[in-house]
């Protein structure tokens, strides 16, 4: 055996707990205790040939009309349903497999070219349930620092290898075959959106471990643009700690701490059909198309084919539209007397104007495109000069735009730097609270506990000193303003126990990494 576990046969096994005993030699850390007996046999198998109509079989206890059931068959009963449970989880992998392995389903993979795959990548779950998949040695040494040490060197020996790559005593299969997969992705960060914070949590942990540095940062993002629950915010910050990340942490933890951080034909088509939408001079038949046109984007995007989507240049073209008419629509509205427009009509300009603009937000939104909108509308410092000069009664519309932004960052949908955030309520939010009375009462579409909400959660992804100056100043306005200031007594609570009363504090990490890598000739 050479150093470091590797034996002729160039298979390579890696524990994120503990290891099994198998055939080949492992490499254990220095603390690791002696590996325990092998797990029984695998009841389920998933590869990525696996059938996913197939399940497990289950044994059902039948009992008579009077039988009164035992405590043993009771929980009997409940380690069925226990069983049971896997079986979601085994469906997910099927499905991210069956969009690796075939990648013009919109999955928004990139190293598809590299040819067929020359490392046997198997993950074996606790409870022996297993997955294999062939991928590419050439990606793994490119994305995994690990790999790259442990995969290039054999190399030197310039002969020809198959390598197998075994990760076993899994505790969640489907998070190692997802963190595998995202070394594939063009857009990491995309594809995140939607996942539940525990999932990004495990995702980060693994890569981590396997020096996965582009899948660490776009974890890392992604925690720091989401809100967090109370105990979403214990289980973060635990697991920063744990991995001692550095600099690379700091920028979420600077949301619970005030210390500095150191820290084509298609598309002409949907232009047309969008352009004539926003242009339409019957109000109904506008509102009509606005709806069924956004229904059929999203039935297009929920698909498998995305070819014929509505492309990101096109929506930004419209919203630059948009904002060019808001700005030209509020300039004229500030000198009616000099323009000879009649008032009336410039203010129901403004009105359309801003509602088109919300349409076309909505989209961004529902395409996961909207991050770029946030830093253009926070930038609209000329425009906000121009909203604060007109009525309140004729300019709410457009506070509904940022309300629009501030609801979908604060529920994930949208993705961006800490600094846009503040830039955008620097920018909006005094506009906000000014037009919120009006925006509530003029309109039944504006639901007040789902904005308060959304400006809640959006206040408290901020630094905890911005989160500070902003409700302190809420503070004084709402004991004035009363209804008709957003209420968001919520978002102060969570501010005051962060800032006073909660502390925290790491929690050693006692996990160790086992390892063993084998080369076997082709």
């Amino acid at each position: 055996m050479i150093k470091q576990g590797f034996i002729s046969d160039s298979t390579l096994s890696f524990s994120p707990s503990r290891t099994t005993t198998t055939t080949f030699s492992r490499l254990y850390s220095p603390s690791s205790s002696p590996p325990p007996p092998p797990p029984p046999p695998p009841q389920t198998q998933l590869t990525e040939s696996t059938n996913p109509k197939t399940r497990p079989s289950q044994t059902q206890t039948q009992s008579s009309p009077h039988h009164h059931s035992t405590l043993f068959e009771m929980m009997s009963q409940e380690q069925l349903h226990e069983a049971s449970r896997p079986i979601k989880s085994q469906s997910r992998i099927f499905k991210l497999l069956s969009d690796f392995k075939n990648p013009s389903n919109g999955g928004g993979f990139s190293y598809h070219g590299v040819g067929p795959g020359d490392v046997r990548l198997t993950v074996i779950g606790r409870d022996g349930f297993r997955v294999c998949m062939d991928v590419h040695k050439k990606v793994l040494v490119e994305k995994s620092r690990f790999f790259l040490e442990k995969l290039a060197r054999r190399d030197k020996e310039n002969r020809e290898m198959m390598h197998m790559v075994e990760i076993s005593e899994c505790d969640d299969v489907e998070v190692y075959v997802e963190a595998v997969v995202l070394m594939y992705c063009d857009d990491m960060k995309r594809r995140l959106l939607g996942e539940d914070l525990d999932k990004v949590l495990a995702l980060l942990k693994v890569s981590a471990a396997i020096m996965f540095d582009s899948g660490v940062m776009s974890c890392l993002e992604y925690l720091e643009a989401i809100p967090w629950s109370n105990d979403e915010e214990e289980k973060v910050i635990s697991l920063l700690t744990q991995l001692d990340l550095h600099d690379s942490a700091a920028e979420v933890l600077q949301r619970v701490t005030s210390e500095p951080s150191t820290s084509t034909i298609a598309d002409d088509i949907f232009l047309k059909l969008l352009s004539g939408v926003l242009q339409a001079k019957d109000d109904k038949a506008r509102r009509e198309m606005k709806t069924l046109i956004s229904r059929l984007l999203r039935e297009d995007a929920s698909g498998y084919d995305n070819k014929l989507d509505v492309s990101k240049e096109t929506l930004y073209s419209l919203c630059h539209r948009c904002l060019s008419s808001l700005v030209l629509c509020l300039s004229e509205a500030t000198c009616t007397a000099d323009s000879g427009r009649d008032r009336g009509a410039i203010m129901a300009e403004i009105a359309r104007e801003a509602d088109n603009m919300q349409w076309i937000v909505d989209i961004l939104i529902d395409k996961k495109m909207g991050d770029e909108f946030v830093k253009l509308w926070a930038d609209q410092r000329e425009l906000a000069v121009l909203h604060s000069k007109i009525p309140t009664m004729y300019r709410h519309e457009i506070s509904r735009i940022t309300a629009q932004l501030c609801i979908a960052i604060g529920r994930g949908n949208i993705l961006v730097p800490k600094d846009t955030r503040f830039t955008l309520l620097s920018t909006w939010l005094e506009a906000l609270y000014d037009d919120f009375g009006w925006m509530r009462r003029a309109s039944r579409s504006v639901d007040r506990k789902l904005v308060e909400d959304g400006l809640s959660q959006t206040i408290l992804t901020l630094p905890l000193l911005q989160q500070q100056a902003i409700l302190l100043n809420w503070f004084d306005r709402f004991l004035n303003k009363g209804n008709d200031c957003p209420n968001i007594q919520r978002a102060f609570e969570v501010w005051w126990r962060r800032a006073f009363i909660r502390q925290y504090a790491s929690e050693p990490d006692n996990s160790h990494l086992q390892i063993t890598v084998c080369d076997y000739p082709k």
